[in-house]
């Protein structure tokens, strides 16, 4: 299974407040929404997200390590405007027909005191893998009240160039800088 950007928020969600060994959560797809902003001919910034998202994570509080796997649907890919979203599935863009999956798979799991802090690992776009630290924002575990099931959530974000992964329709009048952002959930296996 590819991994994704997202699953590095996914990283905090795998950790328990009172864990004494490595526990597994599966990210949960209603609850998580990877996102993008990139310049728009310097007029505004374009916002889009990824509707399907999956993967995994397991979190060693006492070892302070972990790992994340996290799958994205390029054809997911959704910005509000279907003609837009149709030329970002194409080859200008993800080409979603040869790559149909981003994925990110870490290498390492910072933590900062108990909370995960930031993750390392490999982002894939287009078949071209960097590496890419993702920044943990947020990170909060407990029992959801509604399902009463262990489940974490993280807000993790990073900046990249999409040039770095060989994405260079409409540069320079389309940004190259784009913010990642990663809202995940997780449920404990």
């Amino acid at each position: 299974m590819h991994k994704s950007v997202f699953a590095v928020l996914a990283i905090g969600v795998a950790l328990p407040l009172s864990a004494l060994a490595a526990e597994s959560y599966s990210i949960d797809p209603a609850h998580t929404y990877p996102h993008f902003s990139i310049s728009h001919l310097g007029f505004s910034t374009m916002q889009g997200r990824f509707d399907k998202t999956s993967g995994s994570i397991t979190l060693d509080r006492a070892a302070k390590s972990g790992s994340v796997e996290v799958a994205i649907e390029t054809a997911s890919v959704s910005t509000g405007f279907a003609k837009r979203d149709e030329h970002l599935r194409g080859p200008d863009f993800f080409n979603a027909a040869e790559f149909p999956t981003i994925s990110y798979k870490s290498t390492a799991v910072h933590f900062k005191g108990d909370t995960p802090a930031s993750v390392d690992g490999n982002l894939t776009i287009s078949g071209v893998s960097k590496p890419v630290t993702l920044k943990i924002d947020a990170f909060n575990c407990g029992t959801n009240p509604m399902s009463k099931k262990d489940t974490c959530g993280a807000a993790a974000s990073a900046q990249i160039k999409r040039s770095d992964f060989g994405v260079k329709y409409g540069l320079p009048a389309v940004g190259d800088d784009v913010k990642l952002v990663f809202e995940i959930e997780a449920i404990k296996n």
